[in-house]
């Protein structure tokens, strides 16, 4: 039988990914205290800070990683109300994929508010340097 993981231990793979990716260019990074629903990293790049909102995905379809951006609550007492992305509210979209490919993109780049799908031409220009793959299903 397989068992995925959580879907918070998957944020934190994709936060700590973030992290090493921006570490290794310089950046000095800093972790907001306590709950930050728009931004999960603020990296110092230079003289510049620059607040990261971070996703990650495990959908491969058609050849193309499908991200949700929307936050759809994640509890029982969810009230139905979805969070969709804005731009206003970050600087960067850093994603990971369960492959380990990765994309920096700038907010005002992303053309989306509920999901978008990388791996082809659209936002090329923006993918970096892979990371090691994570792993979505664990043997029992």
């Amino acid at each position: 039988m397989e068992q995925r993981i959580s879907r918070r231990l998957q944020g934190d793979i994709g936060e700590r990914s973030a992290l090493c990716w921006l570490v290794e260019r310089g950046a000095k990074v800093y972790l907001p205290f306590g709950h930050s629903p728009d931004v999960d990293l603020v990296a110092n790049l230079g003289d510049e800070l620059t607040r990261v909102q971070v996703k990650t995905t495990t959908v491969f379809r058609n050849q193309r990683w499908v991200v949700s951006l929307a936050t759809r609550g994640g509890n029982q007492s969810w009230s139905g109300l979805v969070k969709y992305f804005d731009a206003k509210r970050c600087d960067h979209l850093f994603v990971l994929a369960a492959d380990g490919r990765r994309w920096f993109i700038p907010a005002g780049d992303v053309e989306a508010r509920a999901g978008l799908v990388l791996g082809g031409p659209k936002y090329a220009a923006f993918e970096v340097e892979s990371d090691r793959p994570f792993c979505v299903a664990l043997a029992a």
